[in-house]
């Protein structure tokens, strides 16, 4: 796992700016190992699809801290909704990720976990 030792192996910009993993994920899963390092003509396709997986992480991020909250069974059941309209059993691809519907599915969270306040007050 790069996260670990990412500025000894040159990734010091993960140092800076959390990805939430996205970054690694982009690399390997959606562009089978390939980089914009090592492929310029791929960077703009790369930064396409990390901003919308980033966003999706961070959700994911988002709801799975939620989950150490005093939850009832229905917003524990909301999470697990929440959670699975942003996961995916198989690989995400380049389209999934330029058709995926984010900015409506981050509307969806910040509604549910504005509803969660009452927790943490």
């Amino acid at each position: 796992m790069i996260f670990q030792k990412r500025t000894q192996l040159g990734f010091a910009g993960c140092v800076t700016y959390n990805c939430f993993g996205a970054g690694q994920r982009v690399t390997q899963e959606v562009f089978n190992g390939k980089t914009w390092r090592e492929n310029d003509h791929l960077k703009q396709q790369m930064g396409a699809a990390l901003s919308v997986l980033r966003r999706i992480h961070e959700q994911l991020s988002l709801l799975r801290s939620s989950r150490n909250l005093p939850l009832s069974k229905e917003e524990r059941s909301s999470v697990e909704f929440l959670e699975n309209e942003l996961s995916r059993k198989e690989k995400w691809t380049e389209a999934d990720l330029q058709h995926f519907p984010i900015e409506q599915r981050e509307k969806e969270i910040l509604s549910f976990l504005s509803g969660l306040r009452r927790h943490v007050v």
